[in-house]
């Protein structure tokens, strides 16, 4: 039986070089199909980051009990770990529990993280694989992404494919919007439904207000039979935000 835990997730991100790491922006995802949580759970149905939840003592926290003894333990069994680590994290009223590790980066949690990023990616992937990443000093776009993810009718279940897709160079053109393709294939001359997560789209803002009101904005040009989404990604944490 396994013991139940209740509380806040998130998902925390680092590079990792088989010794040192540097932190990703802790990002929240939403699994459940629905808006106000409700439906069964998906590959994730948005996202956004950075979370208010990660503060400074909460990050201290993840990194001295989480990230850092993963690391050193790997490496005493001769298993350096070289790479993305992605740890789930869950925020109980007894204090933080993984939930889970991935070896990869996270969907939709990357969409949010990585148009955060203004240091060049391939380098900071190089500097993992070449054992340097302590010299390296990672810098982060200030403010806020939020990905909205947007689905095949039927998703999570049984979808149909094959259905046109417009607006997504209309959506690709507004400012601070970046549309991420998922579920789609090019057949002929046509952009085409081919999963059940079609498209993620990104917005960038100050804050996380502006971030939401663009994804939208994005959402809102593209167009495809049967496109699902959820209304409230980060809606809960603006209106708890003083």
């Amino acid at each position: 039986i396994e013991e139940r835990l209740v509380g806040s997730e998130l998902s925390m991100l680092a590079f990792c070089d088989g010794t040192h790491y540097r932190l990703m922006p802790a990002a929240q995802d939403h699994k459940r199909l629905r808006d106000g949580g409700e439906g069964p759970n998906t590959g994730g149905m948005g996202a956004f980051a950075p979370s208010p939840l990660a503060t400074p003592e909460v990050l201290h926290e993840i990194e001295a009990r989480v990230i850092q003894p993963t690391l050193e333990g790997m490496a005493a069994r001769g298993m350096p770990y070289i790479g993305v680590l992605y740890a789930g994290i869950m925020l109980t009223r007894e204090g933080l529990k993984v939930l889970e590790f991935n070896c990869r980066f996270g969907d939709p949690e990357t969409q949010v993280i990585l148009p955060l990023l203004e240091s060049d990616l391939a380098e900071v992937c190089l500097a993992c694989i070449e054992g340097r990443l302590d010299a390296m000093n990672l810098h982060w776009r200030p403010g806020v992404a939020t990905t909205v993810v947007m689905a095949a009718n039927g998703y999570p279940s049984s979808y149909p494919k094959g259905h046109a897709i417009a607006g997504v160079d209309a959506a690709a053109a507004l400012p601070d919007v970046i549309p991420f393709h998922a579920g789609t294939v090019r057949v002929d001359e046509w952009l085409v439904t081919a999963g059940g997560r079609v498209l993620a789209v990104t917005g960038v803002g100050d804050t996380l207000e502006e971030a939401r009101q663009r994804a939208y904005e994005g959402v809102a040009q593209i167009k495809f039979e049967g496109a699902f989404y959820r209304k409230d990604i980060g809606k809960k944490s603006v209106s708890s935000t003083p």
